[in-house]
């Protein structure tokens, strides 16, 4: 199946977890993807496995907190490939704080990231996008759907970044640009395995955010992507899909 045959894509957060796995996956569909993430030596890794997959791959750090960042990467994805076609934007960060010991930077931090820079990315491509009709599709998560224990900053930035999507879907959808969120829960990531939470937190309430059928790995995530992203998806904007295994059902 090559739905991305001659079709260019931007991926956020593509040194590792869903914006890895997704990828591969568009790559291997045909896609020419432009990764992007802070961390470079992961993403360089991450890029070569894709090309000796066969797969057609450029790699670029990127901060995409920065607005001046985020606009020369554009650029250097349009000219590097001359168009745009779709944008994955799975770059973010999580922490765990009870509330009301959060700090106001921290908080700051993780807006930044996930909401700021998804709005400093959506703005940027859009011009692009309206030129071959093409499309977004931006990480939400469970958390923008129910209460995260400890995921104060976390849940807010999700829950804003839904709201976001299905904005920018409905002011576009005539002009022939889908927007749309994945929600991902329970998956296997680094970023996941990596937090640490507070000392006194009540670990029974975790199982608000398991699984029914056990956590899966990214790859689960990226096909989801695969078919929003793709004509597949064609009638589809405004939305987010639940990949979550039950968890909110």
């Amino acid at each position: 199946m090559q739905r991305f045959a001659g079709k260019v894509i931007l991926i956020t957060g593509a040194a590792s977890g869903i914006g890895e796995a997704a990828a591969y996956r568009l790559a291997e569909e045909g896609g020419k993807v432009f990764c992007t993430d802070i961390n470079e030596d992961a993403l360089n890794e991450a890029v070569e496995k894709v090309k000796k997959q066969g797969g057609e791959a450029t790699a670029r750090r990127l901060d995409i907190s920065s607005e001046s960042d985020v606009n020369a990467c554009i650029a250097d994805c349009i000219s590097t490939y001359g168009q745009l076609d779709a944008v994955v934007n799975m770059a973010g960060v999580l922490r765990f704080d009870n509330c009301h010991e959060l700090a106001l930077s921290d908080w700051q931090r993780v807006i930044d990231v996930n909401l700021t820079g998804t709005f400093l990315l959506c703005k940027a491509v859009l011009p692009e996008l309206l030129k071959t009709k093409g499309n977004i599709v931006n990480a939400a998560s469970t958390a923008s759907l129910s209460g995260l224990p400890w995921g104060t900053a976390y849940s807010a930035s999700k829950g804003a970044v839904l709201a976001m999507t299905r904005t920018i879907a409905v002011e576009y959808a005539k002009r022939g640009v889908r927007a749309n969120c994945v929600c991902p829960g329970d998956i296997s990531t680094n970023m996941a395995a990596n937090v640490t939470f507070p000392a006194d937190a009540d670990m029974s309430l975790l199982g608000r955010i398991s699984s029914l059928s056990g956590p899966k790995e990214p790859s689960v995530v990226a096909g989801v992507i695969a078919m929003l992203a793709s004509d597949d998806g064609i009638h589809i904007t405004g939305e987010h899909i639940r990949v979550d295994g039950g968890t909110l059902s």
